[in-house]
């Protein structure tokens, strides 16, 4: 469930362009009537924000803010301001710029993958292909260092199309639940099983395969991959777990994550609440809470200030 919240009556996208067009006038910026406008529309209405402002003015909306905005509040609004599968793209091209890649780096595209509709992958890898000129799978494989890509994992989950109704074959389950556990006994975590599994199952089918692994085997399988290898591909394939078994949970650890000890990872705290908004932050508040006995619209406001934690609270359905 979205916690973003939609006027009732919205202005005409014309409007909406007047009011960010005045709000980039002047000697300073408007920065709460941005917020105002692009923090309570959709994402459909966004894109028709965009595409009438270059109507109007013939000229590019996100350029405009991205010389207007700066700073963890510019990055959130202009991540906001892009269609999502653009977004997405542009993301993992990030990432994968990365000098330095590890796990947390790469954790977008795992999340890309596998706690997003089949559709919407689909949409992502078309525009990577249209923005950058090669695949994602290509830029993963010439980018991504051994042992991450020993198994081409992160290409096969990037790869797959999943079936996306709930059709569940507990037979099926049962057998795979096995295969996933003789392999990691094994501590076979790059077996050819694992892969094929993982990335052609749909979500429903995997959930009950794992739901079969903790019954029949007394652990759940991501508690048996810490136990068999604290490496990175382990560590990879757990947060594959978490975003196909509950993707709730697993965006409600990164915001925590994002949040506690000294400083805070504006990066990774905008990524999740820009990516979710609009898809299930109802859920993630309500896991986080469960987690950690604390509210998450506190822990953020604690962690953020100013424009840019107006803005997230925004997303998160405050009333600003």
């Amino acid at each position: 469930m979205s916690t973003l919240r939609v006027p009732g009556i919205v202005p005409p996208p014309a409007q909406d362009c007047e009011t960010l067009r005045k709000a980039f006038q002047g000697w300073g910026t408007d920065e709460k009537a941005i917020i105002r406008v692009l923090g309570q529309r959709n994402a459909s209405q966004r894109r028709i924000i965009r595409e009438t402002y270059q109507q109007l003015y013939n000229e590019c909306l996100i350029k405009n803010l991205d010389s207007e905005l700066s700073g963890d509040f510019g990055n959130a609004v202009i991540l906001w301001a892009y269609d999502p599968p653009e977004r997405d793209a542009r993301l993992a091209k990030d990432a994968l710029k990365m000098r330095k890649k590890g796990i947390s780096h790469l954790q977008v595209i795992v999340e890309i993958a596998c706690a997003s509709s089949p559709h919407h992958l689909i949409s992502v890898r078309q525009t990577y292909c249209s923005l950058f000129k090669s695949s994602l799978e290509e830029d993963i494989t010439a980018n991504v260092p051994l042992p991450l890509r020993k198994l081409s994992l992160l290409v096969g989950m990037v790869s797959s199309y999943r079936f996306d109704k709930e059709m569940v074959d507990l037979d099926v389950a049962k057998l795979e639940a096995a295969k996933l556990h003789e392999a990691i006994n094994k501590k076979q975590l790059d077996h050819d099983d694992v892969v094929w599994i993982l990335s052609t199952r749909n979500v429903y089918q995997l959930q009950a395969t794992f739901e079969c692994y903790k019954q029949n085997y007394g652990n759940s399988i991501d508690q048996d991959i810490k136990r068999c290898s604290n490496g990175d591909l382990a560590s990879l394939l757990k947060v594959i777990i978490y975003c196909i078994d509950s993707p709730e949970k697993h965006f409600a650890e990164v915001i925590r994550a994002s949040i506690v000890g000294l400083g805070t990872d504006e990066d990774s705290l905008t990524r999740a609440i820009v990516m979710r908004a609009e898809i299930d932050m109802m859920k993630i508040r309500g896991e986080y809470f469960e987690m950690n006995k604390t509210s998450m619209d506190n822990a953020v406001i604690g962690d953020t200030s100013g424009d840019y934690k107006d803005f997230l609270m925004t997303l998160l359905g405050a009333k600003i």
